[in-house]
C-alpha cells in the first residue's frame, strides 16, 4: 500500500452512482465527480444501461434514461435496464431484467463505463499516475449485503477492468453507513457530537436504506456499537408508488404496455414528478398546491393504450391528472413507515443515548421525511439533521475512510462464524450424524453475531488431525445469521471457504499434525492463516461485511 498516492471511492447505488478522490498528500480536498455526460453539474448520474436486440450496450446514465416525447415516433423504445444492483440483495421481489442480461454482466458494463471516467479524470487531474498500483480503490456497499454479494462485486469489478486482479488488495470495500458516519464525524461540532456521544446514520438512498450507531471516542476514533439493519424501502419506492396511482387511472394493462414498449417516455413522467411534486412535498396540507399532469404531454403515447371506461373517463379530464394532498401523502407514507421501523429498531438495541440522527443519500433531501422523523423521535434524540450535500456524504466519507482507514475501531459482527471440528459422539447425540470412527461433525463457534470487535481482532485456535493415518486436515469456515449453531450442514449455516492443508509426511507426530489456525478481522475484510507446526504456512483472504 505504500506506493498509493490516489484514492477513489465508487458510490455504486440502486438509483443514481457517482464517485470522489483525493490524493494523500492533500486529504483535505476531497472531489466528488460532477462532469458526467448530458448532466453536468450534477454529482451522480443514473445507474442506468440501454442495449440494443443483440444486447449490445448502446448508453449508459442519463442518455440510457429518459426521453421527451416525440408525437411523431410511434416504433416502440429498447427498454433501459435499471436498479440490476437490488439482484445483490435477498429482496423477494428482484426487479425484472431481460431474459438474456445477467445481473452481473449489467454491473459489470456499469463499472466498466464509470471506470472509464475515472481514469480519464484522474489522468487529466495527475500526470503520469499508474493505475493499478497507484490508486486505492473503496466501493460501498449496503448493510444487507452479504459475502456472495461482495465477491461478486469484486469479480465485477475486475471484469470491468477496474482492478487487474482478482484479488488485488487495491480494492477493499465499506458499508455505506459506515462511509457516511465518517463523513459527518468530520463536522461534528455542526451536531454537538462530543466525545462519548453516540450518533445514528440513517442512509436514505434509492433502492435502500441503511443505519449504523457509532461512538465518538477519545482519540478522536469511531466505535460500532449496535449491529446494522438495512431494508429495500428507499425513494424510488415513491416513484412506484406514484406509477400505481397513475395505473388506477388510466388502467393496469395500458401502463404496463408503456412500461415495456415506450419506456422512456414513462420514465420522463416520473422524473417530472420528481422534480414538481417528490421533492417539493413538505407534508404541510396548508398551502398545498395540488400539482396537474398533463399526460398529453408528459406520455402521449398513454393514449394508444388506454381503452374502455377509462378512455372515456381519461377525455372527460382532457387527460389531466390532479394530484391531491392525500394522494402524494400516500405515496411517501408507506415507505416513510418502514423507515421509522428501522429507526426504532436501532434505538431500541443502543443501550447507551442517541445524541443524534443524522440522515443522508438522496432521499434524505425529502422535506416529508425529516419531518415525519422529527416528529416520532424528538423526544427521544436532541439533534435530527440533514447534513449539507447529503447526497454525497457517503462517496467523501469513503475517500476519508480510504486516507485513514484506522478511523474506525471497532466493528459489531452481523454473522456468527466457525469452523468444523470433529468431537467423540456422545449420548444424545444423532445417531445418523455418527461416523464409523467413532466422531461428529459439530460447528464450532469461532467469533458470535452481536459481538463488538476491535478491527485487526485476531482469533487463534489450535487443532489437530486426529488419526496419524491422516494425510489431509480439512479445514473449513462457515457462516451464520444465527447466535449459534449445532452443525455445519443445518438450514442457515453457509460455507464460506475451505481448505485442504496437507500433513507433513516425515513426521506424524501429534505436535506435527497441529495446526494454529488464525481469524482476523480487518476492516470488511477476514483474513485467515493456519500454519503447521513445521512451518508449512496457508493463507487466504475473503471479504465480508462483518
Amino acid at each position: 500500500m505504500s506506493e498509493i498516492r490516489i484514492v477513489v471511492a465508487i458510490d455504486f447505488g440502486t438509483t443514481y452512482s457517482g464517485f470522489a478522490y483525493a490524493h494523500r498528500s492533500k486529504q483535505n480536498q476531497i472531489t466528488a465527480h460532477s462532469d458526467w455526460q448530458e448532466y453536468k453539474g450534477r454529482f451522480k448520474t443514473p445507474t442506468v444501461l440501454k442495449y440494443d436486440e443483440s444486447f449490445k450496450l448502446t448508453s449508459w446514465g442519463v442518455p440510457a434514461l429518459a426521453e421527451k416525447p416525440n408525437k411523431k415516433k410511434k416504433t416502440p423504445d429498447v427498454k433501459p435496464v435499471e436498479r440490476f444492483k437490488l439482484h445483490l440483495g435477498q429482496m423477494k421481489d428482484k426487479p425484472h431484467l431481460p431474459d438474456k442480461l445477467d445481473y452481473k454482466t449489467a454491473i459489470t458494463d456499469y463499472l466498466r463505463e464509470m471506470g472509464q471516467v475515472i481514469k480519464n479524470t484522474l489522468n487529466t487531474t495527475w500526470q503520469k499516475i499508474d493505475f493499478f498500483k497507484q490508486v486505492l480503490i473503496i466501493m460501498t456497499i449496503p448493510a444487507e449485503f452479504d459475502n456472495q454479494a461482495m465477491t461478486i462485486m469484486r469479480e465485477c469489478a475486475y471484469d470491468a477492468g477496474i482492478i487487474n486482479e482478482k484479488g488485488s488488495k487495491n480494492l477493499k470495500f465499506t458499508t455505506e453507513p459506515e462511509a457516511a458516519a465518517v463523513y459527518c464525524l468530520k463536522k461534528r461540532k455542526e451536531y454537538n457530537i462530543d466525545v462519548g456521544s453516540s450518533f445514528m446514520i440513517v442512509d436514505c438512498g434509492g433502492g435502500t436504506v441503511d443505519l449504523t450507531t457509532r461512538k465518538l471516542r477519545e482519540d478522536d476514533k469511531l466505535d460500532e456499537t449496535t449491529e446494522r439493519e438495512g431494508d429495500f424501502c428507499g425513494g424510488s419506492f415513491v416513484d412506484e408508488e406514484f406509477l400505481k396511482f397513475i395505473g388506477e387511472k388510466v388502467g393496469e394493462s395500458a401502463l404496463k404496455q408503456v412500461k415495456e414498449k415506450h419506456y422512456s417516455q414513462l420514465q420522463y413522467m416520473v422524473q417530472d414528478f420528481c422534480r414538481r411534486v417528490k421533492i417539493p412535498f413538505n407534508g404541510e396540507s396548508k398551502n398545498f398546491q395540488p400539482p396537474e399532469m398533463d399526460l398529453k404531454k408528459l406520455c402521449p403515447i398513454l393514449q394508444q393504450y388506454v381503452k374502455g371506461s377509462k378512455l372515456d373517463e381519461m377525455e372527460e379530464i382532457e387527460w389531466i391528472v390532479e394530484l391531491t394532498y392525500d394522494d402524494v401523502k400516500a405515496m411517501f407514507d408507506p415507505v416513510i413507515e418502514r423507515i421509522i421501523n428501522l429507526i426504532r429498531k436501532q434505538l431500541d438495541k443502543s443501550n447507551d443515548d442517541i445524541s443524534a440522527i443524522l440522515l443522508v443519500g438522496g432521499f434524505s433531501e425529502s422535506k416529508y421525511l425529516l419531518k415525519r422523523v422529527k416528529q416520532e423521535f424528538n423526544d427521544k434524540v436532541p439533534t435530527i439533521s440533514v447534513p449539507t450535500q447529503p447526497i454525497i456524504a457517503v462517496v467523501k466519507g469513503a475517500v476519508q475512510y480510504g486516507l485513514e482507514q484506522e478511523i474506525v475501531k471497532t466493528r459489531v459482527l452481523k454473522w456468527t462464524y466457525g469452523t468444523d471440528v470433529a468431537k467423540k459422539w456422545q449420548k444424545g447425540d444423532p445417531p445418523h450424524r455418527r461416523r464409523s470412527d467413532g466422531r461428529i461433525i459439530k460447528f464450532t463457534t469461532l467469533a458470535k453475531r452481536g459481538e463488538q470487535v476491535p478491527v485487526d481482532k485476531k482469533i487463534v485456535r489450535n487443532y489437530a488431525a486426529p488419526s496419524a493415518t491422516q494425510k489431509i486436515l480439512g479445514l473449513d469456515i462457515y457462516v451464520t445469521k444465527k447466535d449459534n449453531a449445532t452443525y455445519c450442514n443445518e438450514p442457515g449455516v453457509e460455507l464460506l471457504d475451505s481448505w485442504n492443508i496437507k500433513i507433513p509426511e516425515e513426521n506424524k507426530s501429534k505436535e506435527n499434525r497441529s495446526f494454529s489456525f488464525t481469524l482476523t478481522f480487518g476492516s470488511v475484510e477476514i483474513e485467515a492463516t493456519a500454519q503447521s507446526k513445521s512451518g508449512e504456512k496457508f493463507e487466504n483472504s475473503f471479504e465480508l461485511d462483518i
